[in-house]
């Protein structure tokens, strides 16, 4: 008999195992970190079981899957082991620049400390650094002044104590801004490196 875990990331995942088992199987709905909602639909044959609850759990039988309400004792006894192998979730981190330079801001000085701890955690960290900007200019100077944010970012990363096969960094200039504006309009929420740590 196979079992499997549905939470977050991994609820479509646990869909298309559960689909693939022949006979036997069973799919746990954890809650989410945040406390959003979330639902995984169970189909065996022509049978289907929705969880839209946490701990809401289903069974692979001959007839179908059958329904039951699990615990969080239940989950740590059968898959407890396989929880602790899970990698941590990604974390996102946002700094923000003076305008037209690769400067941060003042409050963006503080947040490095807290990329640095979430590093530490991970045994082996991939960091992504993406650098933005807002509308003003043309995309060739806002995709190098992106980049040139990311870079920054990247090396003082490194100059941390990050090793360098650990971070990349890579510019999305004006393409992507957090607050869409008109084109030449100036918004210092745009002007931004994303730091994904995984």
């Amino acid at each position: 008999m196979s079992e499997r875990i549905a939470g977050s990331c991994a609820i479509l995942v646990a869909c298309a195992l559960v689909a693939a088992c022949a006979s036997r199987g069973t799919v746990v709905l954890l809650p989410e970190k945040d406390g959003r909602p979330a639902a995984v639909a169970v189909k065996q044959g022509d049978k289907e079981v929705v969880l839209s609850e946490p701990y809401a759990a289903a069974h692979a039988t001959a007839i179908g899957p059958r329904a039951y309400r699990s615990s969080p004792e239940d989950v740590q006894a059968r898959f407890g082991s396989a929880l602790a192998a899970q990698p941590s979730r990604a974390a996102s981190f946002t700094l923000y620049f003076v305008e037209g330079r690769d400067e941060f801001t003042d409050e963006s000085r503080q947040v490095v400390d807290r990329i640095l701890t979430e590093i530490a955690k991970r045994p082996v960290p991939d960091v992504l650094v993406v650098g933005h900007t807002d509308a003003v200019g043309n995309d060739a100077f806002n995709d190098a002044l992106g980049l040139q944010r990311a870079e920054t970012v990247r090396a003082a990363l490194i100059k941390l104590g990050i090793p360098a096969s650990d971070v990349r960094a890579v510019s999305r200039g004006k393409r992507e801004p957090a607050i869409p504006t008109p084109d030449g309009v100036a918004e210092p929420r745009n002007r931004r490196v994303e730091i994904l740590v995984r």
